[in-house]
């Protein structure tokens, strides 16, 4: 504004000027003015105006009626001078938008506390991270978790959720297990078996044994161990079509009412809890250290398991472990956040310090 006052006041001096000289000689500085305007029209295309020049154009228009306009402005058409003067009106009466308050910026300790736990856990992805953070006591999408991660320049881990289940599977959940082998391979080359059972709708993990020689006796025997101690209805037990699942081995389940669902060949998403199990120990644990012998892995495993039921967070139990009553209170930020390790030091869990 100052800039055009003082324009303005450096015309008014120019005009003042003019009053002061005779008729002849004003008509000769205005003829020479204009000429000077012809002369840099044949030179500049378009000329460019500062919004200070729009202003004074804009406001000295004024003192021309249209027909004289038209004659007085040289360098830009009256329509484009009135246009220069409506918006320079409805500038002056537009009140400046109110400044939205949006939502809240995330606390700079919650998210110091996401990037700790993504230095310390290079394999997490950011929905892994966001599950734990859950079990803290902190309420946070997980959406935010992969904008503080993308903005300290890490690249959030991708979204592996598998397909949706259908209908049948969601609703007899509360009373199907599933079972299945998986494979370790020694130092030294030497193959051991691992049989275990999940539960569907608490994602509850029981190791029923570790074998060379996964026969159909031995299995058979291991899911009858398994079920001297179970006290949970099963209605479906779900298994693949290996050759150690024998008709003993189904025949024990149907003793206590259980339905036995062979999946069909090459349809790993049949069994779908099993084999997410099965990445999810191999992620975490098998696939950063070197198995030796058959105790070692069995106390692997144990740790793992029970780090597996009573503290890693699972989404599709409201990123609470499967036995977890309830989801964790909210605690307030600023406490100190104590880590622990399982597993021999591979497995991070976070606890609040007393």
């Amino acid at each position: 504004m100052s800039s055009v006052l003082s324009h303005l006041f450096r015309l008014l001096i120019a005009r003042l000027g003019l009053l002061l000289v005779s008729g002849d000689k004003r008509d000769a500085e205005i003829l020479a003015l204009r000429h000077q305007v012809h002369v840099l029209q044949r030179q500049v295309d378009r000329p460019r105006f500062s919004p200070t020049d729009r202003t004074i154009l804009a406001v000295l228009s004024r003192a021309f009626d249209r027909q004289r306009l038209g004659r007085v402005m040289l360098i830009a058409t009256p329509a484009t001078v009135i246009g220069w003067h409506r918006c320079l009106v409805a500038r002056h009466w537009t009140q400046p938008p109110r400044a939205s308050t949006g939502r809240p910026r995330t606390p700079a300790e919650l998210r110091r506390l996401v990037l700790r736990l993504d230095t310390e856990n290079p394999n997490w992805g950011y929905r892994r991270i966001h599950g734990e953070i859950h079990r803290l006591g902190h309420r946070i999408a997980a959406s935010t978790v992969w904008t503080i991660l993308r903005d300290a320049g890490r690249e959030p881990t991708p979204n592996r959720t598998g397909p949706s289940w259908s209908e049948f599977i969601a609703s007899q959940a509360h009373a199907l297990v599933d079972t299945g082998f998986f494979c370790v391979d020694t130092v030294t080359l030497r193959r051991f078996h691992v049989l275990f059972f999940i539960e569907a709708d608490t994602r509850r993990v029981h190791l029923a044994g570790i074998t060379t020689n996964p026969t159909g006796p031995w299995t058979a025997q291991a899911a009858r161990n398994l079920l001297i101690g179970w006290d949970k209805a099963i209605r479906f037990m779900i298994r693949d079509g290996a050759g150690q699942y024998t008709r003993t081995f189904d025949n024990t389940f149907a003793a206590i009412g259980a339905e036995v669902i062979t999946t069909p060949p090459g349809a790993p998403r049949a069994n779908a809890f099993a084999e997410r199990w099965v990445r999810t120990v191999r992620h975490e644990l098998l696939d950063h250290t070197l198995i030796w012998n058959q105790r070692q892995l069995r106390r692997l495993l144990d740790e793992f398991v029970e780090h597996y039921n009573e503290h890693r967070p699972h989404r599709g139990l409201g990123q609470r472990a499967p036995n977890d009553d309830a989801g964790a209170s909210v605690i307030e930020l600023g406490y100190r956040i104590q880590r622990t390790t399982t597993c021999a030091g591979l497995i991070n869990e976070y606890r609040p310090a007393a």
